[in-house]
């Protein structure tokens, strides 16, 4: 744990996831309305093919692009898995430093709260794999988190697909004690997953949970669904 800490730096405090059997098509053009989603329990190998999807399809605050989302989770006894593609064409990916502002470009975010700390994480990631992770219990008190070995630590893995993009990547539960000491994965959490894009050709903004606000705002844990470990 202390190691961990070592390697770990907090840069800067800031003021500031449907059926799995759905065919893509089918999947991508319903709508999310039940907030409602079971992480699968796994051993060994993962076979993504056989974990629930749910669907990232609540279109927010812009006209609908047609752009759509979907999220998978699934875990064992030391990480948390999380796999989060998108249908999008015309794709945006300028940045590439560590804690850019990812949500510029084409982007696919995780917002969870473990327990009941009253703070959650927010994981946001673009097509390069650029990893922005802030924690904190609202959009004006976070922190800026970042690990010189983020791609490996978190396992990070993005592809290009015939209709847009996904990434792949891990939550160690060791990751999450640092800041949650004692948590384990059981019972449920607050959670929502969101796909965006600020500077992209067709600015969009959806979500898995609705939220019900009249200007963006994805850092609002009050809209946020309840995910179940299985």
């Amino acid at each position: 744990m202390k190691k961990e800490l070592t390697s770990l730096f907090l840069l800067a405090a800031l003021p500031i996831i449907t059926a799995a059997h759905q065919t893509k098509q089918e999947f991508f053009s319903s709508k999310s309305t039940d907030a409602d989603y079971e992480i699968t329990g796994v051993s060994g190998r993962i076979d993504w093919n056989r974990i629930p999807a749910l669907s990232v399809s609540n279109v927010l605050w812009t006209k609908d692009t047609g752009i759509r989302a979907q999220g998978q989770l699934c875990y064992d006894e030391k990480n948390l898995y999380v796999h989060l593609s998108a249908a999008e064409k015309e794709i945006r990916a300028e940045n590439t430093e560590p804690l850019s502002p990812v949500f510029q470009d084409s982007c696919l975010e995780f917002f969870f709260m473990p327990g009941d700390t009253g703070s959650y994480f927010n994981f946001e990631i673009n097509p390069n794999g650029c990893l922005l992770i802030q924690f904190g219990p609202d959009r004006e008190n976070r922190v800026y988190l970042v690990r010189k070995d983020a791609a490996g630590y978190f396992d990070i893995r993005t592809n290009r697909t015939s209709e847009g993009w996904d990434v792949f990547y891990r939550i160690p539960l060791q990751f999450i004690q640092l800041f949650c000491p004692g948590y384990r994965f059981e019972g449920s959490l607050r959670a929502n997953i969101y796909k965006c894009g600020d500077q992209t050709v067709n600015t969009h903004y959806l979500s898995w949970a609705p939220i019900n606000l009249e200007s963006p705002d994805f850092h609002r844990p009050e809209f946020f669904g309840k995910m179940k470990f299985a």
